[in-house]
């Protein structure tokens, strides 16, 4: 045991608090090394408690991201066995749901436009049954009478991103993980460390590797290499909270995907009675809430499902999703003893166990997984 007043620096300093970064620091303090977590503790800049907790590789697999589909599909087969473990260190549950998404169209336009992403994912060998306007009807009977058809993707999942959030930190905790609270400025290579500038009037961190988890504040992080940081784009989301009056039933029991106009939404049912109504898709970088936004997506989601607006409206939340310029993550070794874990887009909870794995077989001297090979940072020079 170091001396009192004595500064020992960590195996691993990891920057962002975020579902990837607390994830990653759980999993490696669990192969053995010392790990500090570096959080900025601004809970209304995570994208991780913003998100509505969708885990659907099928539902939102499209034309030309097959890397990013095989990736997505290690994480949900990842997904069930890593929350099981989340559960069992920390007694706290983290809402997994397995009854899958249900998409659903309302024109005729839209429902071509699903049959033929039907098509393709058929073509790839995903599982989707077609259904028509009366079975859709049967799975979730609150759906509007004018449901034309839909596609029912048994595979995805959910999970209750904010309880999720919530029991990784605990593990982290339990596992012995230390968490600074500091916002980080900059990051440097030299002399077989890295060394962590923060906010504060401290000292810089000091330890033999650092991963950089940060999401979009991932840009703001000096001595990040410019290609990372280069690639990152902020995608507003604005996300509603709806929650049950205490004598109604509840309104969906599916995942729904609904396209009404040609504009998506999806409405995430949570075991305690929340409905997650999502989300907007805006290239800006603001965190305010619009009235727009909420106007349209209460819209939607009351022509999908009408009994929507007999729902208390809680909250409206915005995030800022780390997007990159392919819409696949940037996860690898980006400088000498510097991993990056980021831009994992709207894939940042599906992702989180799969990108755990990965990170912590860099971190021990181990390859990742073959399907992580197309989204390493060397691709963005």
């Amino acid at each position: 045991m170091p001396a009192k007043g004595e500064n020992v620096d960590p195996d691993v300093l990891i920057v962002g608090g975020g579902v990837i970064g607390t994830a990653i620091a759980w999993r490696t303090a669990l192969h053995g090394l010392d790990v500090t977590l570096i959080d900025p503790g601004d809970d209304a800049a995570k994208a991780s408690l913003v998100a509505a907790g969708m885990l659907g590789p099928v539902s939102e697999s499209v034309f030309g991201e097959q890397d990013l589909l095989n990736l997505n599909l290690l994480a949900i087969g990842r997904f069930p066995g890593f929350t099981e473990e989340l559960e069992a260190a920390t007694g706290q549950r983290a809402g997994l749901r397995t009854e899958g998404t249900l998409a659903v169209a309302y024109d005729s336009d839209d429902l071509a436009a699903l049959k033929r992403l039907t098509a393709f994912r058929h073509s790839i060998g995903l599982a989707a049954t077609e259904l028509d306007g009366r079975q859709c009807r049967q799975l979730e009977p609150f759906l509007a009478p004018g449901t034309r058809g839909g596609v029912l993707a048994t595979g995805d999942l959910s999970v209750d991103n904010r309880r999720y959030l919530a029991a990784l930190k605990e593990a982290a905790r339990t596992a012995g993980v230390r968490t600074v609270q500091a916002a980080v400025t900059e990051v440097r290579s030299a002399d077989g460390h890295v060394r962590v500038t923060t906010s504060g009037s401290g000292e810089p961190l000091s330890a033999p590797q650092a991963v950089v988890a940060a999401g979009w504040a991932t840009t703001t992080i000096s001595g990040v290499p410019d290609p990372v940081r280069n690639a990152l784009r902020p995608v507003k989301g604005q996300i509603l909270r709806l929650r049950h009056p205490r004598t109604m039933p509840p309104v969906a029991t599916h995942t729904i995907r609904a396209a009404v106009g040609g504009r998506d939404v999806y409405i995430v049912p949570r075991a305690d009675g929340e409905v997650v109504v999502g989300a907007t898709q805006e290239e800006r970088d603001d965190t305010d809430a619009t009235a727009g936004a909420v106007h349209d997506l209460l819209r939607d989601a009351m022509t999908a499902l009408p009994a929507i607006s007999e729902l208390i409206l809680a909250e409206v939340s915005v995030g800022l999703r780390p997007g990159t310029q392919d819409n696949g993550p940037i996860v690898g070794l980006a400088a000498e003893g510097l991993i990056v874990a980021t831009g994992h887009f709207r894939n940042g909870i599906l992702l989180s166990a799969a990108t755990a794995d990965a990170v912590t077989a860099l971190l021990t001297g181990k390859q990742p997984a073959d399907e992580w090979v197309p989204f390493a940072p060397g691709r963005l020079a």
